[in-house]
């Protein structure tokens, strides 16, 4: 990606008005980049999380499950960081660290990763990151390339983040579709993947679609959350 193309980038993020438009970003940035994902992650002002990015529902969930956040060492690393990183510089000593390394591997994230933290206004958090499972030299090669823009392109999401906050939209203009609704509500009501696409007479890939187009249009990190918002948007009732 160019310097004129990054710059096309901030513009095109400066006119998103749902939260689906930043998720095409990322993955437009993940195509123009190829690498393996692009994610941002950012935590407002009152501490409530949103995300958009291209990490399967699998992984995300499986991070929570285990609790990762941690012992992550991105996530530490990052907090007490004010410029860029690449993963290697971190500290991936700890045998947490390294167990969550390897299962994320396994989950088609790493170990090459480089992440760009960023701070707002009155405590707000927010870092964007690039992962790819290419050698060393070729990843190294890539950043230094491409440093400059990533930069740019990350504060233009977080200053679309800040009007989100802000209120310039909300969640409520994220509306789902009849399928997404259903689709939640039974999850809601305790069933499994198997058993809500049994009860729609879908297959399970076809639920996934509707669990992931759901999750991007509320920013939500995983089903559970995605779940969460729904019902507190009132889109769902249990």
């Amino acid at each position: 990606m160019s310097v004129n193309k990054a710059i096309d980038m901030q513009k095109e993020l400066s006119q998103a008005t749902t939260l689906e438009e930043l998720q095409r970003a990322t993955e437009a940035i993940r195509d123009e980049y190829r690498v393996d994902h692009v994610v941002y992650h950012w935590v407002n002002s009152v501490g409530e999380r949103f995300g958009c990015g291209t990490y399967s529902t699998e992984w995300i969930d499986r991070y929570l499950e285990k609790d990762y956040l941690y012992n992550d060492p991105v996530i530490l690393g990052c907090f007490y960081r004010f410029d860029p990183v690449n993963w290697k510089q971190l500290d991936w000593s700890s045998k947490g660290a390294r167990e969550m390394l390897r299962d994320a591997m396994d989950h088609g994230v790493g170990p090459q990763g480089f992440s760009i933290p960023i701070r707002g206004p009155k405590g707000q958090y927010a870092v964007f990151t690039l992962a790819d499972g290419r050698n060393d030299q070729d990843w190294q090669d890539l950043i230094e390339a491409r440093r400059k823009d990533l930069i740019l392109v990350s504060h233009a999401f977080n200053r679309k983040a800040l009007e989100l906050e802000e209120g310039v939209f909300n969640l409520q203009s994220a509306q789902l579709s009849p399928r997404e609704r259903s689709t939640l509500t039974l999850l809601a009501k305790g069933n499994n993947r198997a058993q809500a696409a049994k009860e729609l007479d879908i297959s399970e890939n076809t639920l996934r679609v509707y669990v992931e187009s759901a999750r991007h249009k509320l920013g939500a990190l995983n089903t559970t959350h995605a779940v969460a918002r729904a019902l507190a948007d009132g889109q769902i009732v249990v």
